[in-house]
Formats: C-alpha cells, sequence, structure tokens
C-alpha cells in the first residue's frame, strides 16, 4: 500500500507540474498578444475551488463555492492588495485574470477570453467580439498561442534533461561493453551485417554510443568495421543509397538484448515454471537463445507445447519445463539494457549540458514518435494504458533522478499528444487555423463548436477505454 501512495503522489505532482508548464505557455503568448486570459487554473474547479486569487479585487479565497449565476462565496477571504472595481484606474493586464487551483486533480485549463473550447459559455461567445479576444486576433497570432502548450512541454523537457546532465551526466552503453553486439535492420543484412556484430569505426574513424549522432555517421560511411564473433575484425562496404534505405526501417541497429528476467507475471507460464527475475534464459527446447531476437522464434516454434527452458541462475544451470502461449509468450518482463550491460557515464559542465540536454530531448520525442506507430496494431491497442500504468511507471520509492527523467519523458508524450489534429485538443486548433491560412476563410463559430463537443466525447471514450484497459491489466497481474 506504501508503494500504491508513493506512485500516485509521483504521478499527481508530475502531471500537475507538465499541466501548469502547458497552459502557461498559452498565457504567456496571450499576454504577448495582449489577449485577455480570464482564468488560470491548476486542477479542475467545478463549483468549487479550494484557493482563489483575483487580483482585480485585491482578494485572496480559500474553499470557495460558485453558485448558479457564477457567484463566488469564500469560505474564508482575505484582503491582499488594491481593489480596483468602482475606480477610474486602469487594470493591469496580468491582474484581468483570475488565478486558483481546483479540487479535482486531473489536469488543468487557461481560459482565454474568445476562445471556442470548453471553458467558455455559449453567452460569451453569442455577444460581440473585442479587440481584446482570441477569435479577433490575425491567424498567426491564434497559432502561435495554440502551441504556446506544447513549446512549452518540450522545452521544460529539454530543462530537466539539461539539468539531469549537468547533475549527474549523460549515461550510456558502450558498444564493446555490449558483449551480445547488436541486432539489425533487414537493410543492414543485406550489405554484411550480421546480428552480433560490434560497430568499431566509420571510415576509419573510431566510434561508440557518446558519439554525436552516431547512427547517421555509421549510416553515411562508405565502409565501417565491426568485431564479428568477439574475435574477428570485419570491414563492410556501404552503398551510396544505404542511408535512404535505412531510414525508411528506423535505426539500423540497436542493442542485442541477452535474455535475463526482471520481473515475472503471475499466474503466466514463466511464473508456473519456478522462473525468477534475475534468470537468464539460454535455450528454449534445442534452440539457443544469445537474445531476445533468438528467445521470440523459439517460443513460436513452440506454441503450446511443454518445452523445457534452460536458465542460468547464479552459478547453476536449470531445467524448467513451460508451455509459451499460443502467441508464443512465456509471461515476464525483460530486463533492460541498463540492468545487463555496465553504463558508462560522460560528465558535462553547465555549459556542455545545453547541447546535452537538448539532444536527449529531440532522440526522446523522435523515438516516442516512432514508437507511436504500434498503436495501431492490436497489441499496441490493448497496450494504451490510462493513470493506474502511468502511476505503474514510477519507482516504488521516492528517487529524485528517477521522478525528474520520467516527468520529462511525459513533458514530451503531453506536447506530443495534444499536437495530434483532433478537435479538443491543440492540435485541433491548429488544424482548423492551418486550413484557414491557406483558404483565408476562418471556419464559423458553430463549425467549431460542433467539432469540439465531438472532440471532447473522444477523448472521454479514449480516456475510458485506456482506463478499462489498466482494470484488465492489474487484475490479470
Amino acid at each position: 500500500m506504501e508503494e500504491f501512495f508513493i506512485k500516485a503522489a509521483q504521478l499527481i505532482l508530475a502531471l500537475s507540474l507538465l499541466v501548469l508548464v502547458h497552459e502557461f505557455g498559452h498565457y504567456v503568448f496571450a499576454r504577448i498578444f495582449k489577449i485577455r486570459v480570464e482564468k488560470f487554473f491548476m486542477f479542475f474547479n467545478p463549483r468549487f475551488s479550494l484557493l482563489r486569487y483575483v487580483p482585480a479585487k485585491g482578494r485572496l479565497e480559500l474553499g470557495t463555492w460558485m453558485d448558479k449565476e457564477e457567484n463566488p462565496h469564500p469560505l474564508v477571504s482575505f484582503k491582499v492588495g488594491k481593489d480596483y472595481e468602482g475606480t477610474d484606474s486602469r487594470i493591469p493586464a496580468w491582474k484581468q485574470t483570475i488565478y486558483g487551483i481546483g479540487w479535482i486533480p486531473l489536469g488543468g485549463y487557461c481560459a482565454i477570453a474568445g476562445m471556442i473550447d470548453e471553458t467558455q459559455s455559449k453567452e460569451k461567445l453569442a455577444a460581440e467580439p473585442q479587440p481584446w479576444e482570441f477569435r479577433t486576433k490575425p491567424a498567426w497570432q491564434r497559432l502561435l498561442v495554440m502551441c504556446g502548450g506544447v513549446i512549452f512541454n518540450f522545452l521544460a523537457a529539454v530543462i530537466i534533461y539539461i539539468g539531469i546532465t549537468y547533475t549527474v551526466g549523460e549515461r550510456c552503453i558502450r558498444f564493446r561493453d555490449a558483449y551480445a553486439g547488436m541486432a539489425y535492420s533487414p537493410a543492414a543484412i543485406e550489405v554484411g551485417f550480421r546480428n552480433g556484430d560490434i560497430p568499431l569505426l566509420a571510415d576509419g574513424r573510431e566510434v561508440d554510443a557518446d558519439t554525436p549522432n552516431v547512427l547517421m555517421e555509421l549510416a553515411q560511411a562508405k565502409k565501417v568495421t565491426v568485431l564479428r564473433n568477439g574475435r574477428d575484425s570485419v570491414e563492410i562496404s556501404l552503398p551510396s543509397d544505404f542511408l535512404a534505405k535505412v531510414s525508411n526501417e528506423g535505426a539500423f541497429f540497436t542493442y542485442r538484448m541477452p535474455v535475463f528476467v526482471q520481473k515475472v507475471i503471475k499466474g503466466q507460464p514463466a511464473a508456473e515454471a519456478g522462473m525468477q527475475p534475475g534468470d537468464h534464459v539460454i535455450a528454449v527446447g534445442d534452440s539457443l537463445t544469445p537474445s531476445y531476437t533468438e528467445l521470440t522464434a523459439a517460443l513460436d516454434a513452440y506454441a503450446g507445447k511443454p518445452t523445457p527452458i534452460t536458465v542460468e541462475r547464479g552459478d547453476k544451470t536449470l531445467k524448467l519445463t513451460a508451455t509459451p502461449t499460443a502467441g508464443g509468450k512465456l509471461g515476464f518482463n525483460l530486463a533492460a539494457p541498463e540492468d545487463v550491460y555496465p553504463v558508462f557515464i560522460r560528465n558535462y559542465n553547465l555549459i556542455q549540458s545545453i547541447p546535452a540536454g537538448w539532444r536527449l530531448g529531440t532522440s526522446t520525442l523522435s523515438n516516442y514518435v516512432k514508437s507511436m506507430s504500434q498503436v495501431f496494431s492490436k497489441e499496441g491497442a490493448q497496450s494504451i494504458g490510462g493513470f493506474g500504468r502511468l502511476g505503474d511507471m514510477f519507482a516504488p520509492t521516492w528517487n529524485w533522478l528517477s521522478f525528474w527523467a520520467l516527468t520529462a519523458f511525459l513533458s514530451i508524450a503531453l506536447a506530443f499528444m495534444n499536437i495530434l489534429p483532433i478537435p479538443a485538443l491543440d492540435g485541433g486548433h491548429v488544424l482548423f487555423l492551418l486550413a484557414e491560412t491557406i483558404t483565408r476563410r476562418k471556419p464559423s463559430d458553430r463549425f467549431l463548436e460542433v467539432a469540439q463537443t465531438i472532440g471532447f466525447f473522444f477523448l472521454l471514450a479514449l480516456l475510458l477505454y485506456a482506463n478499462l484497459n489498466d482494470i484488465i491489466y492489474f487484475v490479470s497481474k
């Protein structure tokens, strides 16, 4: 139970920070273009707010209840500044916004005047457009306002990565330390690479995991030298169109992973066979499994049949018997590369950490975008998770390094998901604004309202589906 609360606390803190950053991005661009922001809230506040700061009235309120006419009824109210109401003084722009904390910790919002979204009433949108409203601004300004949240989320991730690289350095696994070598794409195999090869040289220059843009440097080389079978140095000539070929397949090699068990799933064949965390699976039936690639092929071949599984446990070699599922699964999680291979740490000073943090941010975004293609497969759709699996990603004990690294990743994921062209997300607004820029015709308010409603219900259905997947996932664990 303690683990649950620690993970939940980390999830709430991370999402609160990221939503705050996201909405602040919208706020900043709105203020740059002199668009009024009516409310800026962390967490949602239907009918009740834990805290409200109303600068125009110089009041700080605690426990504010809103009646049907949206009149505030605070439990406690403090005077903290000048009351501009009833005076001739012009209210400063930032004081025209109500700031607060709601009671539902699932997000937040920035209510921008004149923008068609869930924060605006029909009465406000039916009124005469004002020069300080979102809807009266040029399309390029509205576009930047809508992209503000995504931009700030990405920059927040980069800043976190800069902090991590400056504080603890950049971690990587040196090619030579990955003793099982690399797994290569079909195009790389076609030109002469073999699974298990370890890259050494690109056109005579030494390369390693910490070489900037190492994959690009290797793919663009005329000759690549690899270590084969742990002893032979082999030179491979690459055709001039090699980069174009492997670009269609993503990275042309990845670390080849020995099969070490990180976690055994309860009730699955691995658990029933007596497999334990830390076991090294070296054979399935008569098939050797030097890496995960060979394991999956062997499990497919023995699917549904009681099969001897050979594992190394400490200094002992054991034979267990398991029946792979019809889909060729045993039911265990594979240990991460950094848990198997030695990790090299490169330290940076503050200036050096800036490009290193940027590189981590862009590479994380690129890898996340590539991984999204898997969502459209059957297995990928089943893997979509909600708040439960998000929380399960956090460490069971509080670790600030782990927390910030995962928060940076979630910030990039949030940025990407928000820019998807779905009405009710920032990307939906961006799509309509781009169409308006190209056609020079602004969609009607009615069209935008309907699109917003459809997008909202689509996202609600997706949220319910994701959290239902969580329930099924945790019940079956």
